[in-house]
């Protein structure tokens, strides 16, 4: 095939990650995240794992140089690891990570094979070490499993990153004393904004809390150095001075960081979506379908027309969420 364009945006933004959602199913309920009943798209209605790899390998193509796989909880889904050995097939021709966010609770059993795949570094998903405190935020979770998956992505020499999202009132009083652990076992931490995606069953505006405060309060406690590391995403980092840790701030709100966005999200159900925070999204599946690899191109091209120059989150009461997708269906 012939090669594309470069996936340059409408804003003049060159797109370099994408993010794919494999499912939209998790074995979790997070508060800030899902409601308590959520009704998961068919299995028939899923990008199948063909399909997911030649969406993959087109993007890759056309200049992406990192992808990762998230949900959902992506390690759900029994043929995760057969795509990331597709994808993987593409490091260092052209691809230069794939990586994988995963809530950890099954993080232990597949730690050794996402090492032989090719991944190199995981995103774990942990809001508290206390098991009361991380049973009430994912309503049922055990976090002894996810403690174990980190161990065990550690003994296979996984890089790993805890993100941490910061809830007023919940685990702000954790804050600290987690960035302090993660320092100890040689891991990053990365705290992000609640943000207002999906119709939970709770108030976001009484769970947020914002990082600029939350960064001062740190500055008391730890020497922190501002860092230009990069990882392809939204955060910024700080060293921990006298540690090998970063700490990464995520902030939509309170600190807007779609200037350098370069990053698309492919949704469970096929559709490309250019922002997070907008519900414009392509319909690749269909395309991809119908058309075979030209459609599937010129459907890139048109949601890169259409891709905005930032998010439309906000905080405030009685606001209705940015978008009534949840986070697992597009992959945060």
């Amino acid at each position: 095939m012939a090669a594309a364009p470069a996936l340059i945006d409408a804003h003049g933004r060159a797109i370099h990650y994408l993010r794919i959602s494999v499912t939209d199913r998790c074995d979790l309920r997070c508060r800030y995240c899902m409601s308590e009943t959520m009704t998961f798209l068919p299995r028939a209605a899923l990008l199948s794992l063909d399909e997911l790899a030649l969406i993959a390998d087109r993007f890759v193509a056309r200049g992406v140089r990192k992808i990762r796989l998230t949900g959902g909880e992506p390690l759900v889904r029994s043929d995760t690891l057969d795509l990331i050995r597709r994808i993987a097939r593409h490091l260092g021709g052209g691809l230069d990570e794939i990586t994988l966010t995963t809530n950890g609770t099954r993080l232990a059993e597949h730690a050794a094979a996402l090492r032989e795949a090719g991944v190199r570094r995981v995103n774990v998903s942990l809001d508290s070490r206390d098991p009361e405190r991380f049973r009430h935020i994912t309503r049922h979770g055990d976090v002894a499993k996810v403690l174990a998956g980190i161990e065990a992505a550690q003994a296979a020499g996984l890089a790993v990153k805890l993100n941490m999202v910061a809830l007023k009132g919940l685990n702000e009083a954790e804050i600290a004393p987690m960035l302090a652990w993660a320092a100890s076992q040689g891991m990053d931490l990365t705290l992000i904004e609640t943000m207002p995606l999906g119709d939970v069953d709770e108030n976001r505006e009484d769970r947020f809390l914002p990082l600029t405060g939350v960064l001062a309060d740190l500055k008391q406690s730890f020497d922190l150095i501002p860092d230009t590391h990069r990882t392809g995403g939204p955060a910024r980092y700080w060293r921990v001075a006298g540690t090998a840790t970063r700490l990464g701030l995520i902030t939509p709100l309170s600190a807007n960081f779609c200037d350098g966005c370069n990053r698309v999200r492919l949704a469970t159900d096929g559709k490309l979506y250019m922002c997070l925070g907008h519900d414009e999204g392509v319909d690749l599946k269909t395309a991809l379908r119908v058309d075979g690899p030209t459609g599937l191109d010129q459907a890139i091209d048109g949601a890169l027309a259409i891709k905005p120059a930032r998010h439309a989150f906000r905080i405030a009461t009685g606001a209705a969420p940015a978008t009534r997708r949840h986070m697992s269906v597009t992959g945060g």
